[in-house]
């Protein structure tokens, strides 16, 4: 019996879609980390500070964004869409990316204590006003705080998570802009 290596290993497909495989890829895992958010914010009542939230707008630009850019890529090449479109959506996907990572490792370093956060959700509490006003405001008003981490998971916090899938997202916007450049 003889065994051939080639009969075994599969070609690698030269019509492969560098561009539609990333823009799916980067459109569900925004879709998943938004979800996964507002399980968190919703079900198990861990709400947002500020920073959380400005996070939270690299993923609602990258889901339409992705979206399109995979419809784009995925049309019949005859209708294909121009590479230079399909390029520019990648690349704003991976800067999206990229500076969602920075301001996911700025929060992060707030959390930890490593630097000062924005004055309006870290820091001392100042101006209470008068004690009644105190009163209603406590009763209505849940502060929550940037450098006060509510849930940790192997010593990251969520904003240590949206870094890494952020990481993710901009590595795999990279890995698509660079096959599509290459494919064709």
């Amino acid at each position: 019996m003889t065994l051939d290596a080639t009969a075994t290993t599969s070609p690698v497909r030269d019509d492969a879609n560098p561009a539609l495989t990333a823009a799916l890829a980067i459109t569900a895992i925004a879709a998943a980390t938004l979800a996964g958010a507002w399980f968190f914010q919703l079900v198990l009542d861990i709400r947002p500070c500020p920073l959380c939230l400005e996070q939270r707008y690299a993923y609602y630009l990258a889901i339409p964004l992705g979206a399109l850019t995979a419809l784009a890529a995925g049309r019949k090449s005859s209708d294909n869409a121009p590479r230079v479109v399909l390029l520019a959506g990648l690349a704003a996907l991976a800067l999206a990316a990229l500076g969602n990572a920075g301001l996911g490792t700025y929060h992060a370093g707030v959390e930890w204590g490593f630097w000062q956060g924005p004055t309006d959700c870290t820091g001392p509490v100042g101006n209470l006003g008068s004690a009644g006003d105190l009163l209603k405001r406590l009763d209505t008003v849940k502060v929550i705080r940037c450098d006060e981490v509510q849930w940790r998971f192997l010593g990251l916090s969520l904003a240590g998570y949206n870094v890494l899938i952020s990481l993710l997202m901009a590595a795999i916007a990279a890995w698509g802009l660079v096959r599509s450049t290459r494919q064709r």
